[in-house]
C-alpha cells in the first residue's frame, strides 16, 4: 500500500476503529471520484479489501439515512426515519459508540452536517422520528462522547424551549467552541470537547468548507491520547448526499474530492499506528447515478435517474487488522457485527 508514511506492521487485532461514511455514496460515486482524482491517484485504489452491503431498511427496499446509519450503529434494521430504535417495539438499541464508551474506549464523530442530522444522531440518540432535532440534541447529554466536530450549534443554544444545552455540556466538563479552528481545544486529551463549525448546517466544500480531512487526523491523535484501550471514530462526508439530491455534478465533485482527502487522512493515521481498522462505505446510493459517454471519449457525463435514494448495493472498503472480515456481500447490519468481531470475540454481542 502506498501513502505518505511508511506503513508499520499490523497488529493481530485493532484497538481503534475509524468508520467513514459517504452519505449517498455507492459504486457510481466512487467511480466518478477515481476519474476526477486521476486513475492511480485516488485513495480508493489503495484498499486491499472490498465488499458490498445491502442497504434496505426493515420494511422498505430503499432506505433513508436514519435507518441506514442505525443498521451500522446497532446491528439491526429499522424503519425509515427512525434514529437508534428498532422493531418490533421501537425501543432504544445500544449503539457501538455507546457500548465502547461504557467499556472505556474513547469515542468521537466528525461530520459535515449538523450534530442532529440522521447519521451522527443514529450513533448517540434514540428517537422515533429523525425530525425531532431538539430532542436529538438533548440525547447528546446522555452519552459522554469525547468529541464532536460538525454543525448544529443552534440546536443546542437557540431552541424553542429556551434551554441552553451548551451550558449543560460545559457543566459536564466539555470545552465548547465555535468555528473550524482547533487552536484552543484540549488536543492533549485532557478534556472532552464539542467544536461547532456552523450554527446549523456547514457550507459545502465548493463554498469554502475545508475542515474534514484535517479534523479527522487531529481527532484521531486526540482520541488516542484519551484512552489506552482504544477509540471509535465515525466520520461522515454528509453533503455527498445533498449534492446527489440536487443532481449537481460540480457540488458532487467537490464533496467526493474532499472525502477522498479525508479517507487518505484516516489511512495515514492507520498506516503509522498499526492498530487501527479503517472501514469506508456509504449508507445508500442516491440519485440513480450513472457515468455516461461524452463528446470527449476520455471523459464522462454524470446522468441522474432520480433525485431520491436507490436500492443499489454499496461498496465497503477496509484496511488494517481484521480487514478481511469485510470481504463479500452482506446486509448493512453485518458491519456492526464485523466491527465487534474485529475487536475480539469476547466483546461481540449475540445476534
Amino acid at each position: 500500500m502506498t501513502g505518505s508514511v511508511a506503513p508499520v506492521p499490523l497488529a493481530e487485532r485493532p484497538k481503534n476503529i475509524i468508520l467513514l461514511i459517504g452519505d449517498g455514496m455507492a459504486l457510481a460515486q466512487v467511480s466518478a471520484g477515481i476519474y476526477w482524482k486521476g486513475v492511480g491517484k485516488s485513495v480508493w485504489e489503495r484498499f486491499p479489501v472490498v465488499g458490498f452491503h445491502k442497504s434496505h431498511s426493515h420494511d422498505e427496499r430503499v432506505t433513508d439515512s436514519a435507518a441506514g446509519a442505525t443498521a451500522f450503529a446497532c446491528g439491526h434494521k429499522t424503519k425509515n426515519g427512525a434514529i437508534g430504535v428498532v422493531p418490533p417495539d421501537y425501543n432504544p438499541c445500544p449503539t457501538i459508540l455507546e457500548n465502547l464508551k461504557s467499556r472505556g474506549w474513547a469515542t468521537g464523530m466528525v461530520v459535515t452536517c449538523s450534530a442532529t442530522h440522521a447519521t451522527p444522531a443514529s450513533f448517540i440518540a434514540h428517537e422515533d422520528i429523525r425530525a425531532f432535532t431538539e430532542s436529538i440534541a438533548e440525547d447528546y447529554l446522555e452519552t459522554p462522547i469525547d468529541c464532536f466536530v460538525g454543525g448544529g450549534q443552534g440546536y443546542f443554544d437557540d431552541r424553542p424551549d429556551k434551554k441552553n444545552l451548551l451550558d449543560s455540556l460545559r457543566q459536564r466538563g466539555y470545552v465548547v467552541q465555535s468555528g473550524a479552528g482547533f487552536g484552543r481545544l484540549p488536543l492533549d486529551g485532557s478534556a472532552p470537547f464539542m467544536l461547532f463549525t456552523a450554527e446549523r448546517e456547514p457550507p459545502s466544500a465548493s463554498s469554502g468548507r475545508r475542515y474534514l480531512p484535517s479534523a479527522t487526523l487531529k481527532v484521531c491523535d486526540y482520541l488516542k491520547k484519551r484512552s489506552s484501550k482504544g477509540f471509535f471514530l465515525m466520520v461522515e462526508g454528509s453533503q455527498i448526499d445533498w449534492a446527489l439530491h440536487a443532481n449537481d455534478p460540480q457540488w458532487l465533485k467537490a464533496e467526493m474530492l474532499d472525502f477522498d482527502a479525508t479517507v487518505a487522512a484516516a489511512l495515514q493515521f492507520a498506516q503509522s499506528d498499526g492498530e487501527t481498522l479503517v472501514i469506508v462505505t456509504g449508507d445508500h446510493e442516491c440519485g440513480g447515478t450513472g457515468l455516461n459517454a461524452s463528446d470527449n471519449k476520455n471523459r464522462f457525463t454524470l446522468a441522474f435517474s432520480s433525485r431520491l435514494h436507490s436500492g443499489a448495493m454499496v461498496p465497503v472498503y477496509a484496511y488494517g487488522p481484521k480487514a478481511a472480515l469485510f470481504f463479500g456481500i452482506y446486509n448493512n447490519t453485518e458491519i456492526y457485527y464485523k466491527m465487534w468481531a474485529a475487536l475480539g470475540d469476547h466483546l461481540a454481542e449475540a445476534k
